[in-house]
């Protein structure tokens, strides 16, 4: 089992726009050409924060035209947000504030022997980097800049390093980096 990381950036390193808009995203490739549906397939449990959840919320329509439910995951997922947000019917959520670690054992448990997806954002990604549970970051590079937005990991991440595994690529649109996330405790200097 691994805890991952798997999103997509522009080329200039933000996963959303300010307002938290995706719809620079969209028109970039078909997500069923991508990495995506083997990896979800691998998934067992999921988190999110709250503007990536509210976004799901202001797209419930949209993303039931696309998949058919306003929920696209069979998945539990972990709600993290310091605020009450409604539910989506039909979703197997749990809504969670506070330290990562112990959410990511309940996690761990409901995923058993699948991934944890930390669907994002950055932020709560690297929450799990700072508590030493991550260990793999996937990204998909889009060929557009955003100028400013959401970062898509708002850690300094230097000694050691993030170790690439593996580059693919996607369309004409993207490229799939995939790496590693050493053990070290100084990870964050």
């Amino acid at each position: 089992m691994k805890t991952q990381y798997y999103t997509a950036t522009s080329l200039d390193g933000f996963i959303a726009t300010e307002d938290d808009s995706l719809d620079w995203l969209f028109p970039l490739g078909d997500v069923d050409d991508t990495s995506y549906p083997a990896f979800i397939a691998e998934v067992g449990a999921l988190a999110m924060g709250s503007a990536t959840y509210e976004w799901m919320l202001r797209h419930s329509d949209t993303v039931a035209a696309e998949t058919g439910s306003a929920w696209p995951y069979t998945q539990p997922a972990w709600i993290f947000s310091s605020r009450g947000l409604p539910s989506i019917e039909g979703a197997n959520t749990n809504f969670v504030q506070g330290d990562v670690r112990p959410v990511h054992a309940e996690m761990s448990k409901a995923a058993g022997s699948k991934n944890i997806w930390i669907v994002g954002g950055g932020d709560l990604a690297g929450q799990f980097f700072d508590a030493g549970l991550l260990d793999e970051v996937i990204v998909q590079v889009g060929s557009v800049t955003l100028q400013k937005g959401k970062p898509l990991f708002p850690r300094r991440v230097t000694s050691p390093p993030l170790v690439l595994v593996s580059v693919r690529q996607i369309g004409t649109a993207f490229a799939e980096l995939r790496y590693e996330v050493p053990r070290n405790d100084a990870a964050t200097t």
